[in-house]
């Protein structure tokens, strides 16, 4: 099970860098970047929640 969510969150993280350029700033890219930093960082689900809504944070206010 974990091989499987592990593929699964590198493929959601590759399709997020590649959407990224298109997407700089926004709150979904910071969001997914974040909650990918986070899991990986802490490899826990509050370390991924944590990022992705850090992250989310940051990508709304520089997109305004």
């Amino acid at each position: 099970m974990l091989k499987r969510y592990t593929a699964l969150l590198r493929v959601a993280a590759a399709a997020a860098a590649a959407c990224l350029p298109l997407a700089a700033g926004c709150t979904l890219g910071g969001a997914a970047a974040g909650g990918y930093v986070g899991h990986e960082t802490t490899h826990s689900t509050a370390g991924t929640v944590g990022g992705a809504v850090a992250g989310g944070i940051i990508g709304h206010e520089l997109g305004k």
